[in-house]
């Protein structure tokens, strides 16, 4: 701050303000309630002239200020009315000029400056003249848009303020400024500059009102919009009445009247639908329940409460449809023929469930549609992969926003009859959170002694489910809970053999894929040679998904090549195939030529089919204890743990050295680390590995084995008999070593399958090393071995 004469400065109170500034020559009440403000007040009433000066703070969140929280420039001015009231000072005060603030004289109990006065430069001319007349207008047009708000008119401003700076100060003082823009206006050096920020505030100030306005009137037509269409609806109804018309929701409700009269519905049901169209009519049709209460009528006269499908069953028809749609299946097939001539004989047996169970790609859910048509019934499917939430079962209870039955109920209502075949696709998949347990919601549903008064959420009326044939799929029985397993009946869909896919192949995969691809059978021909390669080296199942999606990829690429003009048939050799579908992509476990001692040749089950494992062991000198590698489960380490249990506690009869044992550890791997491998039915080919391993001499490279054991030496049996033969015949061993009771198993083998292979049964791990390793010699005397040479 720059030096002023003495006879110019003066010293007065000061009474900080928030939120607000004051401008000369206006008047504006304040209160004042902190003790700073109380006292700078009660100095200057005690003053001649009542005199202080008004300065706002910087921040006004501070309660107690300092000397720095003060803008520089504020007004001087006098107390005109003081008055005291509840503790809190209330007083007039009027603007006399601006002034500088040079220095504070005193901070405690009050703050006292030194100021110097601030007079504003006379400045005039014609900029300063048109600035003053469009300020005038742009202020006109504020307090216009303004109205009743703010109730002054331009002219009366004018008349109030004469002078410019005297407009800019009483406009300041009005609009809606915050308070860093008063400041501005207050520090402004001259009348043209306060002229120029004013301007631009009240060109700001049009914008905003304008949009304020704009949004109002959008408002108020909205509004008028729906109280017209009100009144015309009101209208429109006397005058309908008046005509003796009815009007479109009384004709709805009219209509609905109807088709429940023509309706056949169980009485109770009748009853609900009676009373809730009763409710219907009462209510206006803008209210939120008339739509719910409507869709729930409509929903109970869709549903087929009596409508059935007429069912003929014609054994001799269904067996052929079952023969056209699918090859092998046998037994699956017996029992849906056993099921049909039940039906026949006593139509009011209740169906069962059948649950199919199968790798993927088996024809599960081809075959619950090749039952519906042999039995004409409506065929719907239902996927639960993933379900989480019951309410996808039983529905939602319709006091919820977005209501709707349960699937089952829909389905039904599309089938249109009350006997469909639903079939409950991936049943192995069901989920559970907090929404609720799926699988628990089946549990009525599937379960004949109770779904004949099924009530779903939403309909809350007993619909019978019992005349429904229900079907069931899974590629694994483990996830199933065991209530819900035991209310199905279970048919295993094994793989296929090599034969039966060719078979497969060529009576269906090809003319459906040749079709598909817009080709002939003259086009496009796909040797025996071809679709053995095709099987055997670019697909890797149990099913025949992929192999269907390899001839797609044949079938397009030959198809492209008629399509650019070529016209001479095509005859698809093995050595092409790399070309039309890359290099191969399975690398077959071919039998070892050369097995060192420690490896044994093991099976194991997969969903995708059957593998063949070879499992290594190797000793660690100086090490200690049992290593495990290969992504194994907890039942597989445990089967390997008692492997190593068994040779070590049988070490005499095995002629074993016992300080091998105890000079060194044990690693067992088994191949392919990255697939997670589990079970008990490695547990011979685990003895075998070891009991080479510490013998030095080598199992036969010809032989797989398979099965559990115990400690006792026992031989337990296994599952996935077919899928685990089968494995072995692709990687060409054709000697198995097998559990005994396992031995009625190999009637769900090929008869083809049956004659290359040949079966040791064993009952005892002696039995099992005797036939795996040759040159081993066992001192106990174990049971006679049984083989057989074709099963």
């Amino acid at each position: 701050m720059s030096a002023a004469p003495e006879e110019t400065l003066l010293e007065v109170p000061v009474l900080p303000i928030r939120n607000a500034v004051l401008f000369p020559h206006l008047f504006r009440p304040f209160s004042a309630g902190r003790p700073q403000s109380t006292a700078a007040v009660e100095a200057a009433m005690a003053g001649p002239e009542k005199a202080l000066v008004v300065l706002t703070q910087k921040d006004a969140t501070k309660e107690v200020p300092g000397p720095d929280d003060f803008y520089s420039i504020g007004t001087r001015a006098v107390i005109k009315k003081m008055a005291r009231n509840d503790g809190l000072m209330e007083f007039l005060v009027q603007g006399i000029e601006r002034v500088a603030i040079v220095k504070f004289e005193q901070t405690e109990p009050f703050f006292r400056a030194r100021v110097r006065p601030l007079p504003v430069p006379d400045d005039g001319g014609t900029e300063m003249e048109a600035t003053h007349r469009s300020v005038i207008e742009l202020a006109g047009k504020v307090l216009e848009l303004a109205q009743p708000e703010v109730p002054v008119t331009i002219a009366q401003l004018t008349a109030q303020a004469a002078e410019p700076l005297q407009l800019v100060y009483l406009l300041g003082s009005i609009l809606s400024l915050d308070v860093s823009r008063e400041q501005a206006l207050l520090e402004a050096p001259s009348r043209i500059e306060a002229l120029r920020l004013m301007h631009g505030y009240l060109t700001h100030e049009i914008q905003v009102l304008h949009l304020r306005q704009r949004i109002s009137s959008q408002v108020q037509t909205e509004m008028s919009k729906e109280q017209r269409e009100y009144m015309l609806r009101q209208q429109l109804r006397a005058i309908q009445e008046e005509l003796g018309e009815k009007s479109a929701e009384k004709a709805e409700v009219e209509l609905l009247r109807q088709r429940l009269q023509k309706a056949e519905l169980p009485d109770a049901v009748r009853r609900e639908a009676e009373r809730e169209l009763g409710r219907l009519e009462r209510l206006p049709p803008i209210a939120p329940d008339y739509q719910l209460a409507r869709t729930y009528i409509e929903l109970i006269l869709e549903l087929p409460w009596q409508k059935s499908t007429p069912e003929v069953i014609d054994l001799p028809r269904a067996r052929q449809v079952l023969d056209e749609d699918h090859y092998g299946l046998k037994e699956v097939k017996e029992r849906i023929l056993e099921q049909l001539a039940v039906l026949k004989l006593n139509p009011r047996a209740n169906a069962p469930i059948l649950c199919f169970v199968g790798p993927p790609g088996v024809g599960k859910t081809s075959l619950g549609q090749s039952i519906a048509r042999a039995l004409g019934r409506v065929f719907e499917r239902l996927s639960l992969g993933g379900m989480h939430d019951e309410a996808e079962l039983r529905g939602h209870r319709r006091t919820y926003i977005g209501a709707m039955p349960g699937r089952i109920i829909q389905a039904i209502r599309r089938a249109g009859v009350n006997n469909p075949m639903i079939m409950l696709d991936e049943v192995d998949k069901l989920g559970q959170d907090f929404r609720g347990d799926p699988a628990s919601a089946l549990l009525e549903i599937l379960d004949s002694a109770q779904n004949n008064t099924f009530r779903d959420n939403y309909l809350d009326l007993p619909f019978d489910l019992s005349k429904i044939f229900f079907i069931t799929t899974a590629n694994s029985l483990e996830p199933v809970p065991r209530p819900l397993l035991d209310r199905m009946e279970v048919l295993a869909l094994t793989g296929y053999s090599e034969e039966e896919k060719l078979v497969i192949a060529e009576r269906y995969l090809i003319p459906r894929q040749l079709t598909q691809a817009g080709l002939t059978p003259e086009q496009l021909r796909i040797p025996t040679d071809s679709l053995r390669r095709i099987i055997g080296r670019y697909t890797r199942e149990a099913g025949v998904r992929q192999l269907e999606r390899a001839l797609g990829r044949v079938a397009r690429k030959i198809a492209l090549r008629f399509a650019e003009g070529k016209t001479d048939p095509v005859t698809v050799q093995a050595q092409e195939l790399a070309d039309l579908l890359g290099p191969e992509r399975v690398r077959l476990e071919q039998l070892r030529k050369e097995m060192p001692a420690g490896v044994a040749t093991g099976l194991a089950w997969t969903e995708a089919g059957g593998e063949v494992l070879y499992i290594e062991a190797s000793l660690l000198p100086d090490g200690r204890g049992l290593t495990l590698t290969g992504h194994l489960g907890e039942v597989m380490r445990e089967s390997a743990q008692a492997a190593l249990s068994y040779v070590w506690a049988h070490a005499d009869i095995l002629g074993l050295n016992p300080a091998r044992f105890r000079k060194s550890g044990i690693h067992i791997h088994v191949p392919a680390g990255a697939v997670p491998k589990d079970g008990p039915s490695a547990g011979v080919a685990m003895v075998a590995a070891i009991a080479s391993l510490y013998t030095d001499r080598r199992t036969r490279s010809d032989t797989a084995m398979t099965g559990e054991i115990t400690l006792g030496g026992l031989v337990l049996p296994i599952g996935g008999v077919r899928e685990k033969v089968l494995a072995a015949r692709r990687a060409g061993i054709h000697r198995l070593i097998l559990p005994r009771d396992n031995e009625q198993d190999l009637r769900e083998l090929p008869a083809e399958v049956k004659q290359e292979m040949q079966f040791v049964f064993c009952e005892r791990i002696e039995e099992v090393l005797r036939a795996a390793i040759p040159d081993l010699a066992i001192r106990l005397a174990a049971p006679t071995m049984a083989a057989s040479g074709s099963g």
